[in-house]
């Protein structure tokens, strides 16, 4: 079957071709089941799936699950400054909870290799955190901390109950001291965060954070497949929203945003944040966890400002990454 120009074919056929292709690739139905359902014959079956292959309807693609994840690490490695890559495989056809639920379980694990007695961990929580938490491997450490990067109040909350859990979810698994951060997310006066962060007792957390050995966090998405907590639960009005818009801004680290190109100063609503300066992230060992397709822009950005020293990342996130990024290779 000679390649058509879809302009000049009837749409049912088009429609049918896709309907076909759908029910036998996505659906798993047999071509005979198929032709039942339509109402045709199997032999029009069979060249309705040519048609779709032929005219670029199907997209057919076979992946090593070995291989490509290692393809990808190198690739990675050599567009970017970092130490490590990790590309974990998942079913395509899962979905975003799914890629999340496998990508959180390998940082699980990954992250008992890392941590042990006499260290300090940075976390910032969020929805990539809280689903690591629910994998930690039980590991008894002595003498560790574990640090809230961020405060987690808003108008409505404290944020104690939900930042709270994630890390004494942390701090129990590792046999670790917890140092909690009670304080707003974002402040409604940068004046007032200035004024707080002399306090002894806030200040004692920021000392913690300078030692921290590793950080650990993800990138926030303002429209991610598996929303990030910061924008899901109402921390940003629409004003705030209208702000990053005009600063064009890709994505945030422990709620400090940032732009595609990597740079994060002269960012008003960061003057308010709660979060630690970026620097830390560029000077620290930073495990950044990274699933969902709408998370590549913002990684663009972090990469871009070496904002990481060690990625883990689903396959699919991965691959949509360098077709939109680097499309020539």
């Amino acid at each position: 079957m000679v390649k058509m120009d879809l302009a000049n074919i009837d749409q049912e056929r088009i429609n049918d071709a896709i309907n076909v292709a759908r029910m036998y690739y996505y659906q798993g139905v047999k071509t005979e089941a198929i032709a039942r359902e339509m109402h045709v014959s199997r032999s029009t079956v069979s060249r309705l799936l040519d048609f779709a292959r032929i005219n670029g309807l199907v997209d057919i693609r076979v992946i090593d699950p070995v291989e490509h994840p290692k393809i990808l690490e190198k690739k990675f490695l050599e567009k970017h400054i970092l130490s490590r890559v990790h590309v974990i495989p998942v079913p395509e056809m899962a979905g975003e909870i799914a890629w999340l639920d496998q990508v959180a379980q390998y940082a699980a694990i990954q992250l008992n290799t890392l941590f042990d007695s006499e260290m300090t961990l940075g976390i910032a929580w969020g929805t990539t955190l809280t689903a690591i938490s629910k994998h930690l491997i039980k590991k008894h450490t002595y003498n560790s901390h574990i640090i809230q990067l961020n405060g987690a109040g808003n108008i409505r909350t404290t944020g104690l109950d939900y930042a709270g859990e994630i890390i004494n979810r942390f701090a129990d698994n590792f046999s670790a001291q917890s140092h909690l951060f009670p304080v707003p997310t974002y402040f409604d006066n940068p004046e007032t965060k200035k004024w707080l962060w002399k306090e002894g007792s806030i200040n004692n957390i920021l000392e913690y954070q300078e030692k921290a050995n590793i950080l650990l966090y993800s990138i926030g998405a303002v429209n991610a497949g598996v929303p990030s907590y910061v924008h899901s639960a109402g921390y940003l009005d629409e004003k705030d929203y209208n702000e990053l818009n005009r600063f064009k801004i890709a994505g945030d680290i422990a709620t400090v945003f940032f732009k595609e190109d990597g740079s994060f100063e002269s960012i008003p609503i960061n003057n308010r944040a709660s979060g630690p300066n970026l620097e830390l992230f560029q000077r620290k060992h930073g495990v950044c966890v990274v699933s969902g397709l709408a998370k590549i822009r913002g990684l663009h950005g972090a990469l871009n400002g070496n904002l990481m020293k060690e990625l883990i990342i689903d396959e699919p996130t991965a691959r949509s990454y360098f077709e939109h990024y680097f499309p020539k290779g």
